[in-house]
């Protein structure tokens, strides 16, 4: 459970229907299992001691008194560590109610009845059940009093962020569903007992009902669904069991009786995002009581997806539609900023490399878009003491096929006769070597767009802006900067994409060259690989989407890149470069603070107006010591 983890399954018992000494067989047979892998949290289906289908026969004495023997048999059977959440009826007071019975460590915790009764087409629910009392009560059940109602929260003592709540089945259906309450008085995990039959395309509905439940409450959400057992005399259960976190579905499966569907929570997540939303407003509503239980911390093995390449989507499809809408909204907002300027011309610095070219291609997008002459997109090489013959042809047939101005300026002499007026030695291949270099190249751009009438466009993106991997007031500074928000894994993909889809034969091969280029400044005279310096971009965007987009500790983004690249880099690897990470992260920031105006295209952007601001004498103690310590 370290790191806000717990894992969790929702499963569907084949059970018989009115059996409830089969039944209650069948779910402790599922309680054992779970246990046995560690499972925290076991959702199972509703009224799944009885059978949801068992109709008039839920009038029966026999069949009342058996669901509630068998049900204290299974809550007095729930080990400790963990919560196990099953339906059963409950009687009171001479009513029946359709409820979810959550149990831990052999006791009943409490007992949530369903609020909302069905009473159309397939559905008789009020025939046998009424809905939730207004209000809690204590009621006896086996050797507990125990509270039942609506407004139930359970609380982990160990971890203040597993706070579980219920709603049964076609509480999620209506307009106002309780989980909206549970969630905004606490619950972070909302649990599902479900006899949802099965009529065609009600499952893709059903899928996206919990997955867009679980993004708008930003919660876990555990869905258990009825299925094999039940009567078929009018209806089918086919199981259509998910586990959905904020908006995402971690797991699913249908039509496998007696099987876990096993996942884990990331508890500190959905904290993080609720923290940072101002407008999901928490209440106190005084009805709500939260009860407590206990789980002992441990280490929780993770099996769900870590996706080693989060800017990327794994599916083709989308892929090329997120390609795409990253280039559209690239060139519109160029476009917006060409227009409001009045500037018809631009300056691209064009080396080779893939960030320039992605520069170039979202810039020709943004002409097109206005209907202006690509003519007017000046792009121009700056050879200089590290510049090499490929990178310097490829630079040229880039600016060429797309039918933009090219130039080439040696700025060899100029950074020569800069050196003699500061006492820089040539042959001392330092910083200011480098840096004088990139300095006089922003120049060269500023001042031939000052000439033109233009528009410096800036090629630096996200991955070199989070490690400070630029000259300030050199490749730091533009007039616009379309990459700004581009992940370096990124840009090689919309390059990529660029270079598939286009009908241009020669430009293809250009853009393959220069995406099997390595990556390089090209400061200093022979090899000079970026990523023997700062480490493998993939790695970075990897620790950039953790800390930022979900304020991951970094002990905990060194085990999720553990699990997510456990095939690609050993430990020891991950670990020097995410020390390497925050060390340059926190001293680069001062860069970022006076970063030129670029859009934001994904969730995660540096901007010092929008998503990030920090100041730039923040010290990094506190994340070196975290990730020591835990180790």
């Amino acid at each position: 459970m370290r790191h806000g983890f717990i894992k969790v399954a929702a499963a569907t018992p084949s059970i018989k229907v009115a059996d409830c000494a089969y039944n209650a067989d069948r779910i402790l047979s599922l309680v054992k299992e779970a246990h046995e892998e560690g499972v925290h949290l076991l959702v199972l289906p509703e009224l799944c001691i009885t059978g949801y289908t068992c109709g008039d026969l839920f009038f029966q004495q026999a069949l009342i008194e058996s669901a509630r023997e068998c049900a204290i048999k299974v809550a007095s059977r729930v080990p400790r560590n963990m919560v196990v959440v099953f339906g059963a009826p409950v009687e009171l007071r001479g009513k029946l109610h359709n409820c979810a019975i959550v149990a831990c460590a052999g006791k009943v915790l409490g007992i949530v009845p369903k609020i909302n009764i069905p009473n159309y087409q397939e559905f008789y629910e009020q025939r046998w059940f009424t809905p939730a009392l207004p209000n809690e009560e204590s009621v006896e059940f086996g050797d507990d009093v125990v509270y039942m109602g609506g407004k139930l929260i359970f609380t982990c003592n160990q971890i203040p962020y597993f706070r579980l709540a219920c709603e049964v089945c076609e509480d999620l259906w209506v307009p106002n569903p309780p989980s909206v309450n549970h969630a905004i008085n606490g619950a972070t995990v909302i649990a599902n007992m479900s006899a949802s039959d099965e009529v065609t395309g009600k499952s893709a509905y059903r899928f996206n009902l919990v997955q867009g439940q679980s993004a708008r409450l930003v919660c876990g959400y555990v869905y258990a669904d009825a299925g094999e057992g039940e009567s078929t005399t009018d209806l089918v259960f086919v199981g259509n069991n998910m586990v959905c976190e904020d908006g995402l579905c971690l797991a699913s499966h249908s039509m496998k009786p007696d099987a876990l569907l096993v996942t884990e929570l990331d508890l500190q997540r959905l904290e993080h995002e609720r923290r940072i939303r101002n407008t999901f407003v928490t209440t106190n509503d005084k009805q709500y009581r939260y009860i407590g239980f206990d789980i002992e911390l441990g280490e929780t093995s993770l099996t769900r997806v870590v996706d080693s390449h989060p800017f990327i989507p794994s599916n083709d499809g989308e892929a090329n539609r997120r390609y795409e809408e990253v280039l559209t909204l690239q060139a519109l907002a160029l476009k917006q900023r060409l227009t409001h300027t009045g500037c018809r011309s631009a300056v691209i610095g064009i080396s080779g490399g893939l960030d320039s070219t992605l520069a170039l291609i979202a810039t020709v997008k943004a002409f097109d878009m206005m209907g202006l002459d690509r003519g007017n997109i000046t792009c121009i090489t700056m050879p200089c003491f590290g510049t090499t013959a490929k990178t310097r042809s490829n630079a040229v047939i880039l600016s060429e096929r797309y039918g933009c101005t090219a130039m080439t300026i040696d700025i060899t002499a100029a950074v020569l006769q800069h050196f003699a007026d500061i006492g820089q030695d040539p042959g001392v291949y330092d910083v200011t070597y480098e840096n004088s270099q990139a300095r006089e190249r922003t120049q060269v751009l500023m001042d031939v767009a000052n000439k033109n009438g233009g528009m410096v466009i800036g090629t630096g993106d996200l991955s070199e802006l989070a490690l400070g991997w630029a000259t300030y007031n050199g490749d730091h500074m533009s007039m616009y900067a379309v990459n700004a928000s581009v992940p370096k894994t990124l840009v090689r993909k919309l390059v990529e994409y660029t270079a598939r889809t286009t009908d241009d034969g020669i430009l293809s091969d250009t853009l393959k060259a220069i995406l099997d280029t390595p990556i390089s400044p090209e400061l200093i005279p022979g090899s000079q690989i970026t990523e023997d310096f700062v480490g493998p971009y993939e790695l970075h965007d990897f620790f950039i989407y953790n800390v930022l987009r979900w304020g991951s500790s970094p002990s905990k983004v060194y085990r999720l890149a553990k699990h997510a690249f456990a095939s690609e880099y050993s430990d020891e690897t991950i670990l020097k470069w995410l020390k390497v990470f925050y060390r340059r992260f926190f001293s680069q920031q001062f860069k970022r603070s006076c970063m030129p105006d670029g859009p934001k295209v994904g969730t995660v952007t540096l901007s010092p107006r929008g998503d990030w601001r920090m100041p730039s004498d923040a010290c990094v103690r506190t994340w070196q010591e975290e990730l020591e310590h835990n180790l």
